[in-house]
């Protein structure tokens, strides 16, 4: 509590197996930043029907996958491509837009292509079932 103003806070603890380190596309490394991967995953999903609670449920499994993966380094690769099939489930909207970030989408055509190859990934999916 805070004896200044009277403010009640709570605080939430989260079992954290091991320190992941991330390594970027230029070679650096960052220590990995679940806040950072919520937000960018809040962007994507910005003004869907998606609620906080289901945010939070990706992220954990997003965690969870690189924590039991056993290494201390992962690449943002591999975090982005995480991000995307767990995006993937839960929103298309939101899937295409994180995706155009993180593939760094240049023009419309990109979107297009992008959709054009996810629809037949989707089609091929559903034939196999």
């Amino acid at each position: 509590m805070c004896e200044a103003c009277g403010a009640r806070f709570t605080t939430f603890e989260r079992v954290q197996l091991r320190e992941i380190t991330v390594v970027k596309r230029d070679g650096k490394r960052v220590p990995f930043d679940r806040e950072r991967l919520a937000k960018s995953i809040t962007i994507a999903l910005r003004k869907r029907p998606v609620d906080r609670e289901q945010i939070d449920q990706m992220v954990s499994g997003i965690v969870r996958k690189l924590e039991s993966a056993g290494e201390t380094e992962v690449s943002s690769n591999d975090v982005g491509e995480f991000a995307m099939e767990a995006l993937r489930m839960v929103d298309p909207v939101g899937y295409v837009r994180f995706a155009s970030v993180y593939k760094d989408f240049r023009d419309p055509n990109d979107f297009a292509h992008f959709i054009e190859k996810t629809s037949l990934d989707l089609d091929e999916e559903g034939d196999e079932e």
